[in-house]
């Protein structure tokens, strides 16, 4: 296997992810202090792509690379702590739609906060040029990743 970074490089995929996993722990602790701790990080990962109508259990587990039942579990996990309800999805009478509950938009309100927080650090650090030159980078690599952009 041959590489063409040197030794001691990170490739883009682990900066990233170190980079992400910096903004999650932050959240996660911001969460924590406002008396949501009950959230654990898998919760989390499923409840971040729950969209603003709603979306079923199927597409969580497909978008968070887990199986049905996981999906469903955790989302017992997040209904039964307040953060999510299901409804009728009404397009389909027999589907139910996964919904942010009020606790959850709390919950959302508090990450969104962190989230501009450390992307206001994240640009004092790059420079504005930086990060926007980031930004743009990241967008067109979603094109080639993200098959739920």
């Amino acid at each position: 296997m041959s590489t063409d970074l040197p030794a001691d490089e990170l490739n883009l995929g682990l900066l990233c992810y170190i980079a992400y996993r910096a903004m999650e722990t932050r959240v996660f602790t911001a969460l924590a202090e406002a008396g949501f701790a009950d959230v654990t990080t898998a919760q989390g990962r499923v409840f971040a792509r729950i969209g603003p109508e709603g979306t079923r259990v199927t597409e969580l587990a497909e978008q968070a690379q887990i199986t049905k039942q996981t999906a469903g579990f955790l989302v017992d996990q997040l209904e039964r702590a307040g953060y999510v309800r299901r409804v009728p999805d009404p397009t389909d009478a027999r589907a139910r739609l996964v919904q942010i509950a009020p606790r959850g938009l709390a919950a959302v309100a508090i990450a969104r906060t962190v989230e501009a927080e450390v992307e206001a650090e994240w640009t004092r650090h790059l420079g504005k040029q930086g990060a926007n030159q980031l930004r743009r980078a990241l967008t067109r690599l979603r094109e080639i990743t993200d098959p739920y952009r």
